[in-house]
């Protein structure tokens, strides 16, 4: 998702991406480089925590951006129906369960290339899951999608229900 409009918004989105933030959207901030200097390369709002029904769009989403996606690694125990593989464009994506927490999920390109996306709460106020996402996706980011999540829901924006 891109925007070529300016913000002087603090949430460092420009307005037009800001505002039509809503539960499925997966916003991307791409760095293929061996430099990546961030902690998360972008963020998930899921519509709910059935994972068979939410991970189809996103790997669909992601893979006309990233090309062919190989893996899927969450924590099973943050997820309802927790598929081993989802087909994506006639290409076989394998979803492995790891202790990443309920705030992270990481996805493969071949062998090596891996992204890390913060996973809003489906729960999340729009705005609480706005402000999440705009820190996820803030270049130079240091933060972990724990600590984004955390400060979200310590009053450094609207709470996450």
């Amino acid at each position: 998702m891109t925007d070529s409009g300016t913000s002087s918004d603090p949430q460092h989105l420009p307005g037009g991406i800001y505002h039509a933030l809503r539960p499925g959207c997966a916003l991307l901030r791409l760095e293929t480089t061996a430099s990546r200097e961030g902690v998360l390369d972008g963020a998930w709002w899921p519509r709910s925590h059935d994972i068979g029904a939410e991970l189809p769009a996103l790997l669909d989403a992601l893979t006309e951006y990233l090309g062919p996606l190989s893996r899927v690694g969450l924590d099973a125990t943050a997820w309802e129906g927790l598929p081993t593989r989802v087909a994506v464009d006639d290409r076989v994506v394998h979803v492995d369960s790891f202790p990443v927490g309920d705030d992270t999920i990481l996805i493969t390109r071949g062998d090596r290339d891996h992204f890390s996306l913060l996973v809003v709460p489906p729960e999340a106020t729009p705005e609480a899951a706005r402000w999440a996402i705009a820190q996820a996706v803030l270049a130079g980011n240091v933060s972990s999608a724990e600590r984004i999540l955390i400060d979200t829901a310590g009053g450094r924006s609207a709470p996450i229900e």
